[in-house]
């Protein structure tokens, strides 16, 4: 069977089951489990499936892939993003950075700098960011997520208290008329604090961003300075033909 064929049938039985384990994709379909494994990997990355230890579910729009899943997925791309970004912010800048995988690709590329000011709601991009005894390292108060996020009220006060330079932004999800959207309304009041905070908004996104769908509206991509992406759909870039906006494609 073609992987084309086999990514159709995937999707079908996945959204007529609800779930489905590897052995009954791999016995269904009649490959190997190395090959449902790169199947179900690549279904994931697009949104048309939700990628489970084990198995696969049905995509939602109401919530988010796990962050260790996510971490993996097009992290080329996301590297890509991240040396391109960095290159926007000189040594002694202040600056926010966000939750999220690609923001903690950006922090990572970071690490050549010196004497940056930083402020973070994201514990992950802490960790890393520490390696580098230049920066000044500063991490927002809240309710502590699984995944090393921190939101919640007390999150957006202290974020709100800065004036930076630059706020390194995620998103979970762009519409087609450049709506900005997540799955968590807590995340996006700190994303919006984080906007209001920076001097100049860069948003790092990966083109999954662009096929995915998510409930809570944060913006619109008019509200940020820089888009940095590794691929930009024709509607968006008409979207954005009169805007400030400036877009940067990072290949």
């Amino acid at each position: 069977m073609k992987q084309s064929l086999r990514h159709h049938k995937i999707i079908e039985l996945v959204r007529q089951k609800g779930y489905l384990s590897t052995e009954d994709l791999v016995a269904t379909l009649a490959v190997s489990p190395q090959t449902i494994r790169r199947d179900l990997n690549v279904l994931a990355e697009l949104d048309l499936i939700r990628r489970h230890h084990g198995g696969a579910a049905s995509p939602s729009s109401g919530e988010n892939a796990d962050y260790g899943e996510r971490k993996q997925f097009f992290s080329r791309q996301k590297n890509a993003i991240a040396q391109e970004a960095v290159k926007l912010i000189p040594n002694g800048s202040s600056l926010f950075i966000d939750i999220g995988t690609t923001p903690e690709a950006v922090a990572h590329a970071l690490l050549a700098h010196e004497r940056l000011r930083i402020v973070t709601n994201n514990l992950n991009a802490a960790h890393l960011l520490r390696q580098n005894k230049t920066f000044d390292i500063t991490m927002a108060g809240g309710s502590l997520r699984s995944d090393g996020g921190i939101i919640g009220e007390a999150t957006v006060n202290f974020i709100s208290q800065f004036r930076l330079d630059f706020g390194i932004l995620g998103i979970s999800a762009i519409d087609v008329d450049g709506s900005l959207l997540d799955y968590d309304y807590h995340e996006v009041q700190v994303k919006r604090a984080i906007i209001d905070s920076s001097r100049q908004t860069l948003l790092v996104v990966d083109h999954s961003k662009f096929t995915r769908q998510a409930m809570v509206r944060l913006g619109h991509l008019e509200d940020v300075d820089y888009l940095l992406t590794d691929e930009l759909p024709n509607a968006i870039a008409k979207n954005l033909q009169d805007s400030s906006t400036k877009v940067i494609l990072c290949r």
